[in-house]
């Protein structure tokens, strides 16, 4: 029978969302990668007589692991490879400046300065910048072979051989990653008609969630390729024209699911069908066993899944016909002197490297005037922890700490109970499965993961055995102490910032799609765009909220109260999207007077959102000619404007 907490000991809701683990599957190849790539460099290390080499080929190796999170092959390359080239530069740097001192604390802090800075421009210059400074600070702490280029030739040999792995079946299996991403979109959306127009309202949600999180991943795969193909290339023109033509089926979604019919289960059958023939890459005459239509949502779905199976029906595809929803990518070089000139002249690239580097430096210079062995390892600590893209700067310090001592506990088994040598490559098989299994469940396990790995690692380069263990915990634990302090809490933006800006603006630009959806001066195209990047926004604020619930009072608190208008406003799109497509299948279309009053309501809530730091009263009186196609859209911005309200 389970126990419940008395009252007074139950965890606070924080904190329970922290230690969750989330839901993910396995990815098994990427799991026998990390076996292989950290397992053979010490193997080859240990049959060379020369163990320390084939223990920094494996700490690169682990870095590569860490990077081998892509599916498709041309993305693994960017992932993994231009990463190990920046963790080159920074081990270089490190081993340059090892044992000088109050100069090595410089250049390490100037390091972190850059590796902050570049972290903000995306997912592949966040890991790069991770790497630049992870590597440059082992190279300061720890006592590398001779000569300086030895060290980041074999660390970035390891990251390499990850990365020789992971494009092993490219040649088999070359657009196979693009075309399972394109299908899992058309499953996803078979599962959003499924649910549309049941009264099973939080499937319904979660099902539209799940199809906007498959669209961003299709959309970024195939765009980032075809970027660099220019259209070009016949598949890839192919593959985008079969994912631009879900579009019309998520649009049609919400107009069946406010209909308040559910559809016949041939419609979701149709797309399963479709999904099977993207998958396999077929091209012919697919025949739909769709039922009549009675209904005016009925037929927009209907002519949606229709549209589709001619799209994916067809052999061939003229790219000048082609439209990319989210715009095409600009050229990489393009895309390079962008992003260089946002980091040098964005403030918020700025604030977070001198927030990194200044807790950096308080970490080096501490270890510089207090007397504690090899303890690298604080400034590691605060590398990992202070990361604000990856989540919570507060709720990863936790992690690590709780992470760090469950490694631990594994890491002293394994030194006391095995020997050096050939049983350590045994123990790598072992532990290094783990990082790539348990890194999808959080943080903290991820750690945990981690942590026996490399002071496994270490031991062979430094042979302190389990003596290392408990300086390791205590500078893990003064490494979250600084990012805390130094990093967290004496940045007021860190625990006074108001989690509704992110939401404010995704509310203005909700106003705008509104009256871009009935604008006759408004492309299709820029229409589909704008209503794309609206729920992208969207998914992006979600995240942010699901962050900011994990931080204890007030932060904590604010989003919890705020995150209600989250889910008001994806509806608030859904509604809209959903009278356009009535209006496109022959409903009357709003008159002007009617889109203005919503808009403006809207705009008002956005400011409402923006400028208050608590809810506030508003009015909710909206109203408008009986049987327009926006009463649903009034109902959903009513409900918006009177949660914003105090209770």
């Amino acid at each position: 029978m389970s126990r419940e907490f008395p009252v007074g000991l139950t965890p606070p809701d924080w904190l329970v969302r922290n230690l969750q683990p989330q839901q993910a599957p396995v990815n098994r190849a990427a799991v026998a990668r990390a076996a292989l790539a950290m397992a053979l460099p010490l193997a080859a290390g240990l049959a060379a007589g020369r163990p320390e080499y084939g223990a920094l080929a494996s700490m690169g190796a682990l870095s590569g692991v860490i990077g081998d999170t892509a599916d498709a092959y041309r993305m693994r390359i960017l992932n993994i490879a231009v990463p190990q080239l920046f963790g080159a530069v920074g081990v270089t740097l490190g081993t340059l400046v090892y044992g000088h001192g109050w100069y090595a604390v410089a250049v390490v802090t100037a390091v972190a300065l850059v590796s902050g800075m570049i972290s903000t421009i995306g997912a592949v210059a966040s890991v790069s910048g991770l790497l630049l400074l992870l590597n440059c600070v082992v190279g300061a702490g720890l006592p590398l072979p001779s000569p300086w280029w030895l060290a980041p030739l074999l660390m970035t040999g390891g990251g390499l051989l990850v990365l020789l792995l992971a494009l092993l079946a490219w040649p088999l299996r070359s657009g196979v990653p693009e075309r399972a991403a394109v299908a899992d979109t058309y499953r996803t959306a078979a599962a959003l008609l499924a649910v549309s127009g049941t009264d099973r309202t939080e499937e319904y949600d979660e099902a539209r969630r799940a199809v906007t999180q498959s669209l961003n991943r299709s959309y970024d795969l195939i765009l980032a390729r075809r970027a660099r193909h220019h259209g070009r290339s016949p598949e890839l023109t192919r593959m985008l024209a079969r994912l631009n033509a879900i579009t019309p089926v998520v649009e049609a979604a919400p107009a069946a699911h406010l209909a308040g019919r559910p559809l016949p289960p041939e419609t979701a059958r149709a797309l399963h069908h479709l999904a099977h023939a993207v998958e396999t890459g077929y091209t012919g005459p697919i025949a739909l066993d769709l039922p009549v239509p009675t209904t005016e949502t009925g037929r927009a779905v209907d002519h949606a899944l229709r549209y589709a199976a001619d799209v994916v029906a067809a052999p061939d595809v003229d790219p000048r016909g082609i439209d990319d929803r989210l715009g095409r990518p600009a050229a990489l070089g393009i895309r390079t002197a962008r992003a260089a000139r946002n980091v040098v002249l964005s403030a918020n690239s700025w604030r977070y490297g001198l927030r990194l580097a200044l807790c950096i430096g308080i970490a080096q210079a501490l270890v510089s005037l207090v007397p504690v062995a090899r303890s690298y390892w604080v400034a590691l600590t605060i590398t990992f922890v202070l990361k604000p893209d990856f989540g919570s700067v507060f709720s990863r310090a936790l992690l690590r700490a709780l992470g760090t001592v469950v490694g631990l506990v594994v890491a002293a088994v394994v030194l006391s109970a095995v020997p050096e040598g050939w049983g350590d490559v045994a123990v790598m098989l072992v532990l290094a499965p783990l990082i790539p299994a348990l890194t999808p469940r959080g943080y903290g396990y991820q750690t945990a993961a981690i942590t026996p790995a490399i002071l496994l690692l270490s031991d062979i380069l430094n042979h302190q055995g389990t003596a290392l263990l408990i300086p390791r915990l205590a500078d893990s634990l003064l490494g979250c102490a600084i990012a805390l302090v130094a990093g967290y809490l004496l940045w007021p933006e860190s625990w006074h910032t108001r989690v509704g800006d992110r939401l404010a603006d995704a509310v203005a630009d909700t106003a705008a799609y509104v009256e871009g959806a009935f604008g006759t001066d408004t492309e299709p195209a820029a229409r589909a765009r704008m209503r794309r990047r609206l729920y992208r926004d969207l998914s992006v604020v979600r995240t942010e909220f699901q962050r900011a619930l994990t931080e204890p009072p007030p932060t904590g608190r604010r989003a919890a109260a705020w995150w209600p208008l989250v889910v008001a406003v994806e509806r608030i799109v859904d509604a809209t999207t959903a009278a356009r497509v009535r209006v496109r299948h022959g409903a009357a279309a709003p008159s002007t007077v009617e889109i203005a009053q919503v808009t403006l309501q809207l705009r008002e809530l956005s400011e409402g959102v923006r400028n208050a730091e608590t809810l506030v009263a508003v009015r909710t009186d909206l109203t408008g000619p009986a049987g327009s196609v926006l009463e649903p859209l009034r109902q959903e911005v009513a409900a918006a404007r009177s949660i914003a309200s105090p209770r």
